[in-house]
């Protein structure tokens, strides 16, 4: 018997398949026909994958029919910022700035919605913008089923050294205390010393991985932003008011990844420019994030150091297309150059300057830039699993084999002969369990249940000074598995 407000923890662990007509394997780069999957809800784990000598098969009861559609792992967005909604809506420094922590938790607890129901089974969120390790306890609310969303992989603060990626304002009066407070923007390092002791604080506050600022645009005040009115413009500002510059030395990039590694944890840094990433790259990291300039010209040496290095590139184009024009058509130029000469990609797009839900863009804008739709997909499920670390995530996701996290969607069109079928999710399973059904969610909240039997009949409660009142528990929903032919 449940206690009051107890919550069930008994699983079901009865296998099931979930069966195929057109299913893409990202490991082999191929669309696999005829292929049955089977599910162990009670560990969320694949426990088989199979191929059918046709296309007809049996179906059990419990057994799931994907046929008609195209089936592909659970996608991963391997750049996020789940505690940002759109820019467009809000710019970044007001979020920080200005809106509530609760605010910021509640939009955060709807993006994780949004973006499992697009089909979007793991984010690699780097950084909180301004809340500390918030994104640490969102990860461990969804790992604890209290509330639904993607794998989270988290940065928690990312590393900066001083003055350099903070809310800047005009408004500090010398620091007197008469000026301006603003929130931490990021966890502030110096020195080979300092940087080190940096990681060990991020993992002590339960960071996945480890986010660097490589560079950033950290000369804001010398010209600072244009704001209406009169007397609000710098006159005549140089060409490059605000150049992204490099932030660490390179003995400093490479203590941090030597610290990263001790506690066996990756390293994404952040670079707007060639210089700092090639820097990045040769310290080791494990991805490089943006590069949307070159102004050094360092872009060949770049690729051939990232190739050898097997740097991964999250070109984050989803959020680059908010740049001027000739500025985003150079990115994606840029990103067809590193994958001609063998750069590894990861898809990722910065999710959360735009919202989340539309993920699937970034994977959209890689294919307009030429990359083949199966490397493009590719790069939004095994690529992004090694973006997380590989093993040392501790999960293996991004493809079918025995043993992996049963993250399962399905498209209701064929994304060779549709450019927009990653919009069209009409089923998502996350280990094991389904969230979405024929294009509809499934069992996304949580409902107060009366046991079958409380054990309290209205004889026996009939006298208010005998017996207990009811009891009453909130129930984590199960998976429900239907046969074909049953409703969602």
């Amino acid at each position: 018997m449940c206690l009051p407000h107890s919550v069930p923890t008994t699983i079901p662990s009865t296998t099931f398949q979930v069966h195929t007509s057109l299913l893409f394997d990202p490991k082999e780069k191929v669309f696999a026909k005829n292929i049955s999957i089977e599910v162990n809800p009670g560990t969320g784990e694949i426990v088989a994958v199979t191929k059918r000598p046709s296309e007809s098969f049996n179906i059990n009861d419990g057994d799931i029919d994907l046929t008609g559609k195209v089936v592909l792992p659970g996608l991963v967005d391997s750049h996020t910022h789940i505690f940002i909604h759109s820019y467009e809506e809000r710019n970044g420094t007001q979020q920080m700035r200005d809106q509530s922590a609760v605010e910021r938790i509640v939009r955060a607890t709807n993006h994780a919605r949004a973006a499992l129901l697009a089909g979007y089974t793991t984010y690699r969120d780097l950084g909180t913008e301004a809340l500390g390790n918030a994104d640490a306890n969102l990860r461990d609310c969804i790992n604890r089923g209290l509330t639904p969303g993607p794998r989270l992989l988290v940065a928690t603060d990312a590393l900066a050294s001083s003055g350099s990626y903070e809310l800047r304002v005009e408004n500090k009066l010398g620091g007197n205390g008469l000026g301006l407070s603003v929130p931490r923007a990021c966890d502030v390092a110096d020195g080979v010393d300092g940087v080190r002791a940096a990681v060990r604080r991020r993992v002590g506050d339960g960071a996945d991985l480890i986010k660097v600022y490589a560079d950033y645009r950290r000369k804001t005040m010398r010209f600072p932003p244009d704001v209406p009115g009169p007397g609000g413009q710098v006159l005549f500002p140089p060409k490059r008011r605000n150049p992204a510059v490099p932030l660490y030395s390179k003995e400093e990039m490479e203590a941090i990844v030597k610290e990263a590694q001790l506690a066996e944890i990756p390293v994404a840094a952040h670079a707007g420019e060639t210089k700092a990433a090639l820097w990045a790259a040769e310290a080791g990291v494990t991805t490089i994030e943006h590069i949307f300039e070159d102004s050094a010209g360092l872009e060949q040496a770049l690729f051939h150091r990232m190739k050898e290095k097997k740097t991964i590139w999250v070109p984050t184009l989803a959020t680059a297309e908010a740049l001027p024009a000739d500025m985003f058509q150079s990115c994606k130029l840029r990103v067809k150059k590193a994958y001609d000469y063998g750069v590894r990609l990861a898809a990722g797009g910065d999710t959360g300057t735009f919202n989340h839900g539309l993920n699937a863009r970034e994977v959209e804008i890689l294919i307009q830039c030429g990359v083949s739709v199966e490397d493009a997909l590719e790069a939004a499920t095994v690529a992004g699993w090694e973006a997380c670390g590989g093993d040392l995530s501790g999960f293996r996701f991004g493809w079918f084999e025995k043993g992996n996290r049963a993250d399962i969607i399905a498209l209701e069109t064929d994304p060779r002969s549709d450019e927009k079928a990653l919009r069209k999710v009409s089923f998502v399973m996350k280990d094991g369990r389904v969230w979405k059904r024929d294009g509809f969610a499934v069992d996304m909240i949580s409902v107060p249940q009366w046991p079958d039997d409380d054990g309290n009949t209205s004889e026996g409660w009939s006298d208010l000074g005998a017996g207990t009142p009811p009891k009453m528990y909130m129930s984590v929903p199960l998976p429900v598995f239907r046969g074909r032919n049953q409703s969602s």
